[in-house]
């Protein structure tokens, strides 16, 4: 077996004992990405020199016996997140030559671990898409079926974990857009509550609901990954003060007992054959382990994506006015004036979603709209949570598919916006609750694409969620089956 198909808790145990040394390890990942991401377009930026650099430091680490977790292990990065003196685009035009001088929370805490820094990857444009079609760079591909998506926004993150490009990754979730492309590519992606993982350093598309988490081939691997960046930082006004757990000690507790809610809005008149077929497997897999299953109604549902876009487009609107041309980033200026160097960087920098977005937040927020649009959002949000909260009143998880169709082609939906939204049906929920939710695989479809179960927790619920998963995960294979790339 190569090493790159390795999990990260596998590759610990290899570098503590000085069987490898992260420089081997390193070097490996690079010859996987120099070989096969040609193929899938993951990376928009890759660091060898500096790869190699940070890993001579984690085997110097290592040798004196002081290693942490994530010493001398290679990952890489949405190309959302801030990374000092490497290249941070978004995945946009208008940031295609910007350099940050600065690390964000998330990575400066991977950094003083020395962990590996290969490089940021593709991601849809500002993390607006479900598709990763909405990219500068190119559109990823799923590394299952190369004429489908990876999912979106974070498709190059679940697609490098997939392909075996990086140990893990890190993603940004606003609607969905960890778990969803988890569920396609066929690995692990958390989404934790709103508030455990500092946002400070992560461009923002929706400041109430974006939020930072692991992507992974395993649930350990992401128990490791959440422990590692999780915690609070002043920096982030939105960061709560609370204990980190031990998520990895609390994986093996099993689901004996637990109550395991299954909401009738998720399981509708036209889900997906093969997803129906799949979740209910799941289901009675965890039954067997010991889980009760019991069915609960979230009954406001069926508002959330038209929730979801009228919130996270008024504040992508606000954002997003920073890009202007004039601090960083691209600038069309031909001595015309102010303003028409304004509406030229940005005609030219960004791309046709993101000025979609744009244009439907800045309606939303417009006098005599903000009352009847972003207001009344706002309450149906409050909405959607309490639904959350009133059923964890009466169950430990809920479970729910992921997205409505496993992968589907490039090109399907790009011609329908509304239908692109839809597949974030499932997810948006939990991002408009502030709650958490991981995506775990659970089978494959007629097609041979991977297809993802979603298990939700409660506010800060994460280590319940992760030993659902866990104990899901070790009963079945399915996380051990490799892309055929």
């Amino acid at each position: 077996m190569a090493l790159t198909d390795l999990t990260v808790h596998e590759l610990q145990a290899l570098l503590r004992t000085r069987e490898i040394s992260s420089r081997e390890l390193t070097l490996a990942f690079l010859k996987r990405i120099a070989d096969t991401d040609k193929h899938i377009g993951a990376f928009i930026t890759t660091c060898e020199k500096t790869a190699l650099e940070n890993a001579d430091r984690a085997d110097a680490r290592l040798s004196a016996g002081n290693a942490a977790p994530l010493t001398g292990i290679p990952l890489a990065l949405k190309d959302i997140f801030i990374t000092e003196d490497i290249r941070t685009t978004c995945a946009s035009q208008i940031l295609d030559n910007f350099i940050p001088p600065y690390n964000g929370t998330a990575v400066r805490k991977l950094m003083e671990q020395e962990a590996v820094l290969l490089g940021k990857l593709n991601m849809d444009e500002f993390a607006m898409g479900s598709s990763n079609e909405n990219s500068a760079f190119g559109t990823v591909k799923n590394p299952w079926n190369r004429e489908c998506v990876p999912g979106g926004s974070s498709g190059g993150s679940a697609a490098a974990v997939a392909a075996r490009q990086a140990g893990a990754t890190l993603g940004t979730d606003t609607g969905g857009s960890i778990r969803q492309p988890a569920s396609h590519c066929g690995v692990v992606g958390l989404k934790p509550t709103y508030g455990r993982v500092s946002r400070y350093g992560v461009v923002a598309y929706a400041s109430s609901l974006d939020q930072v988490g692991p992507v992974a081939r395993d649930v350990e691997d992401c128990a490791i990954m959440l422990g590692a960046v999780a915690g609070y930082d002043p920096a982030d006004s939105t960061s709560i003060n609370l204990p980190v757990p031990d998520y990895q000690a609390a994986l093996k507790q099993g689901v004996k007992g637990l109550k395991i809610g299954l909401p009738k809005e998720y399981f509708i008149e036209g889900l997906d054959a093969d997803i129906q077929q799949t979740i209910d497997k799941a289901i009675n897999t965890l039954r067997e382990l010991g889980a009760e299953t019991v069915e609960v109604s979230l009954p406001h549902t069926e508002y959330a994506v038209a929730c979801y876009y009228l919130i996270a487009t008024a504040e992508a609107s606000s954002n997003l006015a920073r890009y202007d041309g004039v601090r960083y980033g691209k600038r069309m200026d031909d001595g015309r004036g102010l303003i028409d160097m304004y509406m030229k960087s940005r005609a030219a920098g960004f791309g046709p979603e993101v000025k979609r977005r744009i244009m439907l937040g800045t309606y939303a927020l417009s006098s005599g709209y903000y009352d009847a649009y972003y207001l009344k959002a706002q309450k149906v949000r409050t909405l959607i949570r309490q639904d959350f909260l009133d059923a964890f009143n009466h169950v430990d998880v809920i479970l729910t598919p992921v997205a409505p169709t496993p992968a589907f082609r490039i090109g399907e939906k790009t011609a329908d916006p509304l239908q692109m939204y839809l597949s974030d049906i499932f997810t948006i929920p939990v991002n408009l609750a502030g709650t958490c939710g991981l995506s775990v695989p659970c089978g494959f479809s007629r097609d041979g694409l991977p297809i993802g179960m979603q298990l939700i927790g409660r506010p800060f619920g994460e280590e319940t969620i992760l030993q659902s998963a866990y104990a899901y995960e070790q009963a079945t294979e399915w996380h051990r089956h490799s892309a055929p790339l």
